[in-house]
């Protein structure tokens, strides 16, 4: 069984800066992506940054030249470092698991960021 546990979430000021981390344990094969959502209250749930294990990665407009995706595949973990952060940054950010290939789908229990001075 696949689990997801997510760590690095706080309260930060703005301009500030979190790095999130994201760690898969179980068998998740060599080609998946690991992604970052993030749902503010009232809000749906939107993704942030997207990985492909091969390497591409992906940002939401809003977020790009300030959060950055990466991977340490051997420990299966991705990180989200995220950069002058800004009120509207608040939301719990969740981790995203997607075996690709008829693989299954996993999400995290998610980590609370709050931005605010």
């Amino acid at each position: 069984q696949v689990q997801l546990v997510e760590s690095g979430g706080g309260l930060v000021q703005p301009g500030g800066s979190l790095r999130l981390s994201c760690a898969a344990s179980g068998r998740i094969g060599s080609l998946n992506t690991m992604d970052w959502y993030r749902q503010a209250p009232g809000k749906q749930r939107e993704l942030v940054a997207a990985s492909i294990s091969t390497g591409s990665t992906n940002y939401v407009d809003s977020v790009k030249g300030r959060f950055t995706i990466s991977r340490d595949n051997a420990k299966n973990t991705v990180y989200l470092q995220m950069n002058s952060l800004k009120p509207e940054d608040t939301a719990v950010y969740y981790c995203h698991l997607k075996i690709l290939f008829g693989g299954q789908d996993y999400w995290g229990k998610g980590t609370l960021v709050t931005v605010s001075s």
